[in-house]
């Protein structure tokens, strides 16, 4: 047999793929024996290769490495004309020279060549040309595909890899709907929406959209905005705007013609210019644009005029809420033509104004009877005929067996006459019978008011909430015990006597028994001492009966305010029995059921003397936070340093002045008993047993 030479070839012929248009032409691997070539055939050889394929090794390679453990071989198949069909490129990876020819790729890849015509699954082949690697694409039906279905021309392992881009927070919060973003932004203050203007131009076109500032209240912030600013919300918003309130700003006063200001507002219907510094002409241009006004606010306004008044009667006459205090160029002539104007009027505040002489204005406000709310606080002009006037009307008719006028009753609800200097006892006795649905009186600083004008009027205001009496030095307990007895003592929450010198102990204490509701109480500068501060604690822990569970479930609140300094017969005693009851908390007995302990649910708010005032907002604020034993903590501390001091002023000036007070509590409180009347240390009818000597009482 002659021996095989490098042009001898044998290679299979490719299968026909017409059957299976998808499959790839295979070919099987060719054999060269194995026989060890010698002399010249074997230099033939070795020239052969190394001119045919540079990236072979030296002839010295042992057959070895280019066999497999299993014995199959692995040789080159051969190329000697460029126009071989096996004469085609598998990439990079396949022409590396350092590879010696093989994939150095894994072949899980889209273009490895698991299903190349060329490829065994036993042999790794490698494809050569005499000019070198060959650069010709590969067929279209084989070449890899990238991942959007588009031919990749260049190798898959040579292309850049796309990054996927991270959707930002702006295009998520972009993509929600307008209405959602609006109704999300309604939640925040006027001052967070401002600053979030800032963010960039969408949000500040967003944040100054007119739907967020339909209700503008500049109240809390009106110190730390700009002109400029506000300027431009109220422009911005423009129609949207229902309930605008300026109160106090005072940095408007150049832009009310400027900008459009006055222009942009035609829809309000809440609007109140207190304490602004405004023109009569941008009142006027305010309240002609507006015809569906129904709640004003003009106090304290200069530029609010009786031509205002007009304005307002003629072009917006659903006004319910009228407030013209201290507008000193207002007076009944001008509030006439609202009254008649307005016939939906409920609130008038006309503080300090002029002219409440008039009876006729008077007898109009009576026929028409709509008046819910009358605050005539500083009328000097108010006399006895116009209240009456006001109340009973003008010859009306007299019932002769009970000899009063027969009229229908007030609708007034409040009723704020402080300060009304021109009324005596006869015109406010007028008021018993009258008006029996009066929830709110007002009578402080009337020195005309005594003891008969009270208790005229308590029986006959069954619904009476609020009451104040402030510096009524006429008064004596007889009022607080009548108003005890009262039909309104169920309902009565406050109640006000500061400065009536002659309220004490026997007043005082039968209102805090037959008054449950009773949330704040004014008693400054009276005469009422410790055991009113005791009593009010134990009527308050009454209240607390529903608070049996844990100290985080229900935090304690303030139930019952009381004001008590400039009393001089309050000491530290009743001030710590008032700490002391705040911070109580009540163990269940040995023949309780539940076994579960009552923590308070209302305490007391204490304003006290000003040494002792620190002390006792401390203890408030821990027994508010839910920490009863740093409260206790802190009473106890307290209780023993106010024993010190006074164990230190024992033989001193302080104990002298502590017995002389305790001297002068013990006759009031006789003098309280026999029911007459103490002034000082001198009463009427004081009983004997009630002058104690100097030892009677150290402790004070």
């Amino acid at each position: 047999m002659e021996p095989l030479s490098i042009d001898s070839v044998v290679v299979d012929t490719p299968v026909d793929t017409t059957s299976d248009p998808t499959s790839t032409p295979r070919s099987e691997a060719i054999e060269i024996d194995r026989r060890k070539l010698k002399g010249r055939q074997r230099l033939l050889h070795g020239l052969q290769r190394m001119g045919s394929s540079p990236s072979l090794a030296g002839l010295g390679r042992t057959r070895s490495h280019s066999l497999r453990a299993n014995g199959k071989a692995s040789m080159s198949c051969v190329s000697l004309a460029s126009s071989s069909p096996y004469a085609q490129s598998f990439g990079s990876s396949y022409s590396s020279e350092l590879s010696a020819g093989f994939s150095t790729a894994p072949t899980s890849v889209a273009n490895s060549p698991l299903g190349s015509p060329l490829y065994d699954e036993k042999t790794r082949l490698r494809m050569v040309s005499p000019e070198g690697p060959t650069s010709v694409p590969l067929p279209t039906e084989i070449r890899p595909y990238t991942r959007e279905g588009v031919e990749s021309d260049a190798d898959y392992f040579s292309r850049p890899i796309k990054k996927r881009e991270a959707k930002s927070s702006t295009a998520q919060w972009a993509d929600v709907p307008a209405e959602i973003r609006m109704h999300i932004l309604c939640y925040l203050k006027p001052k967070e929406i401002i600053r979030c203007s800032a963010v960039s131009k969408s949000w500040h076109a967003m944040c100054f959209d007119g739907q967020l500032w339909s209700n503008l209240d500049v109240a809390g912030f009106y110190r730390d905005i700009s002109a400029d600013a506000l300027v431009n919300i109220i422009t911005s918003a423009g129609p949207f705007v229902r309930d605008l309130n300026l109160r106090g700003c005072v940095q408007l006063r150049e832009h009310w013609s400027k900008s459009g200001l006055i222009d942009a507002c035609r829809n309000l219907e809440n609007f109140s210019l207190q304490d602004c510094r405004i023109d009569r002409t941008s009142i006027h241009c305010f309240l002609l644009q507006n015809s569906r006004l129904v709640h004003v606010n003009l106090c304290g306004l200069a530029g609010a005029t009786n031509a205002a008044m007009k304005i307002l009667a003629s072009h917006c006459p659903r006004v319910e809420y009228l407030d013209i205090s201290w507008c000193n160029n207002i007076d009944t002539r001008g509030l006439r033509k609202v009254v008649e104007g307005c016939t939906q009027l409920r609130d008038l505040r006309a503080g300090e104004v002029r002219g409440w002489d008039d009876i006729d204005f008077m007898f109009e406000l009576f026929k028409r009877n709509t008046l819910e709310r009358l605050v005539l606080k500083n009328c000097d002009s108010l006399n006895d005929d116009s209240l009456i006037a006001l109340i009973e009307g003008v010859d009306s008719e007299i019932d002769i067996l009970t000899g009063r006028t027969i009229v229908p009753p007030r609708r007034l609800k409040h009723l704020d006459l402080t300060r009304c200097r021109g009324l005596s006892e006869t015109g406010i006795q007028i008021l018993a019978g009258n008006v029996p649905f009066l929830e709110g009186l007002q009578l402080s600083q009337c020195q005309s008011v005594t003891d008969s004008t009270i208790l005229a009027l308590l029986p006959t205001m069954p619904v009476l909430t609020h009451l104040e009496m402030e510096e009524l030095s006429g008064l004596t307990n007889e009022v607080l015990k009548t108003l005890a007895l009262s039909p309104c003592a169920p309902h009565l929450q406050h109640l006000c006597i500061s400065g009536c010198e002659n309220l004490g102990d026997a007043g005082m204490l039968p209102v805090l028994k037959a008054c449950p509701r009773l949330s704040c109480l004014e008693m400054d500068n009276t005469r009422i001492s410790d055991l009113v501060l005791a009593e009010a604690a134990f009527s308050l822990r009454s209240r607390n009966t529903s608070g049996k569970a844990s100290i985080g479930s229900a935090r304690p609140h303030v139930g019952l305010r009381i004001v008590a300094y400039d009393c001089a017969n309050v000491t530290w005693t009743g001030v710590r029995e008032v700490l002391s009851r705040n911070a109580q908390i009540s163990r269940p007995s040995a023949t309780s059921a539940s076994t579960t302990p009552t923590y308070p649910t209302q305490i007391i708010g204490l304003k006290c003397f000003l040494n002792w005032q620190p002390t006792v907002d401390e203890h408030t604020k821990r027994v508010l936070r839910g920490d009863f034993a740093a409260a206790a903590r802190l009473e106890r501390k307290w209780a023993d340093w106010m024993m010190l001091n006074e164990e230190a002023g024992i033989g001193g000036a302080g104990t002298r002045r502590r017995r002389r007070r305790a001297r002068e509590a013990q006759l009031m409180h006789a003098d309280e008993e026999e029911g007459g009347v103490a002034v000082g240390t001198t009463g009427i009818g004081r009983r004997r047993r009630a002058r104690s000597g100097p030892g009677g009482c150290t402790m004070m």
